[in-house]
Order: C-alpha cells, then structure tokens, then sequence
C-alpha cells in the first residue's frame, strides 16, 4: 500500500495564526498527503524520509487567505464598474449585463477568477453566484471552481434583472428548494470535498417577508449557511428583522454582507444571536455604501471576514483588501481621537487601535470561522488541511525584513507570493501557475475565452469601448 506524499518545508519565518504556534523565525512544516503533519524548528526528520524537501529561507509562510465573499461570475468585466456607484452597478449589471450571460460565460469566468484567486495567494474562495437563471449555469460555475483546484464555499444566489410583463418580480420568488437539494446531492459537495455549498439569498433587505421566511427557515432545515446583502437603498420589508427574529430564524448561520446601513440596536442583536459579518472595504467605499463596519463589530467584541465583492470593479488580491480595512479603520479610529481632544491636547493617538496581526485573522481565521470550517483551514496547525502561501521576502520591496507579520501583510504584493498550496497540492509554484502534476499551466488557455466572453458580454449592452476593444 502506497503512503501519502511526504513534503517537508524548512527554513521560513511562519506567521501560524495558531495561537500556540504563533511566530517562528525559521520554522519547519511537515505536510503528509492533504494534512499538515507537523509544525515546529528542526524537527527531527531527514530529508530521506520525505518525498520533497524544500529549503524556503527568505520566505515568509501564512496560511492561505480566505476570500469570504466574491461575485466571481463577474470575472470577464474586469474593470467595467470601476466608476459606478451602486445605483449604476445595480442598473447596468443585474438589469444589464448579467441577463446576456449563458452558462459557458459562468463557466468560462468563475474558471478564470478562481485561478487569479490561487495566482494572489487565495486558497479559499467564497463564490456569491447570484447570476444562475437556469440549473445549466448553476453547474458551469461550478464546475469552473471544481476545475480551477481551488477549496470553494459556493454560495447559490439568483438572478436579480428587471421583471418584465407577467412575470413575478425577483425579490417575490422564494429560493428554489429543488435546485439546492439537487446540488446537495451531488458527490463533490460531499464530506472531505473542497467544494461546499451555501446559500446567497436575499434577505428582508431586497426581498418580501413571505420570501425571507421561506428563504431563511430552508436554510436552516439543510444546515446551510445563509448569507444575504443587507444595505443599498431602502429595505424592501422594513420589520422584516424583527419578524425573523420572532420566528427564531437567527442564529449562526446567518452570514451579513456590507450591513453599513445597520442600527447600533439591530447590530447589537445580530451579534447576540451569534451572525457572522462578512465586510468588503474597498467596494463600499467606493460604491456607496458607507463605512465598513469593522469598527462597530470591533467594539461589540466581533470580528469580521473580508471579501474582495467583484472584480468587476477592482482587484482580487486579499493582502490589498486586508491593508484597505486595517487603515480606513485606523483612519476613523484616530479622527475620532481628534474629535474627542480638548484644544491644547496632541492631536494625534499615542498608538494605533488595530495592530496589523489582528487584520491577517480577518482574512484566515475570521473567513475560515464565517464558512463553518475552522476545524480545516485558517492557520497552520497540525491536523488541518494544508492550505499555505510562500511569501518571497527577498524582493527589494520587502528587504529587510524586521517583523514578519508587519512584513506580510503591509509589504507584500503579488510579485511576493511565490508558491499556493490547496490540500496538500501546489497550485502555484515558483510565481508560476500549475497543475496538479506540477506542470506549468499556460494562461492563454482560459485568458483568451475570457477576452472573448468580455468583449461580447459588453458589446451586447453599448459598453464595448470601455473593455479597450476598437
């Protein structure tokens, strides 16, 4: 009987997020078949005993970053919404551009954002897929993330366009009980798989009480997670909280994206019910929504995972999203400090309100907690499925390198991240992508369908020119 491949890592800083483990300057790491074996300084193994042995002096190891919410459809409008609010946004993507898509779009996009997800140091991805009007989409996004190599929390949602005459508006259609049970039932959404699955259902914010009810008392029969957008606009059941509420529909399980708009009161019952909080910084920055969120749940004991929303808009990389959260807050924390000072008092903190590790577990132990997988993912711990990045500090734009945590999430950028690790299995290796083999992948494979869906995709709504295309 053949053993699992034997992978033995030595000589890199470690930034573990495990709380016994912590930081080690020069740490050795044991990988055996998907698991993480051991975690230690020189551990007493030989090189003979393994099947690779990789010297990573002048690396930094973090665990995989954990992208908790990404319309990954959106993958071949790079670009297109980066000037829009979210009234634009709503009006030329889910009324426009997303009623053009046919599954191969879906397939062809969610492909392609996976593997840019590995590419930026991503090794989970939580896919917000709200443009599945028919199950032949739902099962080419799917198989997009299946294809790609990447662990993949899918998050089925719905279309969103414009009702046209005799039908029922979106926000009164209930979430289709068939189709989840369907997905249910397939074997690679079973136990052990990298592919879960959730559900992206519209909540009392965009959605009819009737429908909410329906939505969120299904979710909790499956055991699924139920995340929903809860900001933009006004809410379209304005007690549709309370209402839940009193039907014992909270709890856990219920993940809340952006949640800008929320009341300190209906933020402190949220909390005291156990809901998770998944924050995108740049995009509600960007499109209007408001100020991330991430201060308020800071002082109701919480934190929040990150997401990048769409890419649609701005870029994938976790380490940029993560740095954008930790310095608006710090912003806001320390304009705050100056509001509060009486004139003849410094006008600036004596320190800062977030240290820069707390802002690397939004985007690893916060995301792996937000998908109920803590016990697999989000630190290098024995026993846990290994998930890593090699971060390349010995590029001039991290030299040199004094504190490792500071170093890896203030410093790095995607000419740092080196080598991507899923289950035991490189997808990234020496800054190039690869297959499970380990043969380099070429990227015109899948980056010339995707030209072409984009360009075709936007030509369909009067948008050809701003994708470049003459």
């Amino acid at each position: 009987m053949m053993r699992d491949k034997r992978t033995l890592i030595t000589g890199a800083g470690l930034i573990s997020m495990d709380d016994k483990i912590g930081v080690l300057n020069r740490a050795s790491i044991l990988i055996e078949g998907t698991k993480i074996r051991d975690v230690g300084v020189d551990l007493p193994i030989s090189a003979d005993d393994v099947d690779e042995s990789i010297d990573a002096t002048g690396s930094i190891i973090v665990p995989g970053f954990i992208n908790a919410h990404m319309h990954t459809w959106q993958t071949a409008l790079r670009g297109v919404a980066s000037n829009w609010t979210l009234a634009e946004y709503f009006r030329w993507v889910h009324a426009g551009l997303a009623t053009r898509f046919t599954p191969a779009d879906l397939e062809i996009g969610t492909y392609a954002g996976a593997m840019n997800q590995l590419n930026v140091g991503t090794t989970t991805l939580v896919d917000w897929c709200h443009n599945n009007p028919t199950p032949a989409h739902t099962d080419a996004a799917i198989d997009g993330l299946e294809r790609s190599g990447i662990r993949a929390a899918f998050f089925h949602g719905s279309p969103k366009p414009d009702p046209k005459p005799g039908e029922r508006p979106f926000w009164e259609v209930a979430h289709p009980r068939q189709e989840v049970e369907r997905l249910l039932s397939q074997a690679r959404f079973g136990p052990g798989s990298l592919l879960s699955l959730g559900m992206a259902i519209l909540g009392p914010h965009y959605s009819t009480l009737e429908v909410s009810l329906a939505d969120f008392a299904l979710a909790r029969e499956l055991n699924l997670t139920a995340s929903m957008h809860q900001g933009g606009g006004a809410p379209r059941e304005p007690g549709g909280w309370d209402k839940l509420e009193k039907q014992g529909l909270l709890g856990p399980h219920i993940n809340i994206v952006h949640g800008n708009d929320l009341g300190d009161d209906r933020l402190d019952r949220f909390v005291d019910h156990g809901m998770s909080f998944s924050v995108t910084p740049e995009n509600e920055m960007t499109q209007g929504h408001g100020h991330p969120i991430i201060g308020r749940l800071r002082d109701r004991g919480v934190a929040p995972s990150i997401g990048v929303d769409l890419e649609s808009g701005l870029s994938g990389e976790m380490f940029t999203a993560a740095r954008t959260a930790l310095v608006h807050q710090r912003s806001l924390d320390n304009a705050a400090f100056r509001s509060a000072a009486a004139v003849d008092q410094a006008p600036i903190p004596s320190t800062s309100t977030i240290a820069t590790a707390e802002a690397l577990r939004w985007v690893t132990i916060e995301g792996a907690r937000m998908i109920g997988q803590l016990d697999r993912i989000g630190s290098v711990t024995p026993g846990k499925d290994a998930d890593i990045v090699l971060i390349d500090a010995r590029l001039p734009n991290m030299q040199p390198v004094h504190d490792l945590i500071n170093s890896a999430l203030m410093q790095t950028s995607l000419a740092n991240i080196a080598s991507v690790m899923v289950a035991g299995i490189w997808r990234k290796r020496r800054g190039a992508l690869v297959d499970e083999m380990g043969r380099a992948l070429d990227p015109a494979a899948w980056l010339d369908p995707l030209r072409a869906s984009g360009a075709r995709l936007a030509a369909d709504v009067g948008l050809r020119s701003l994708l470049g295309d003459s």
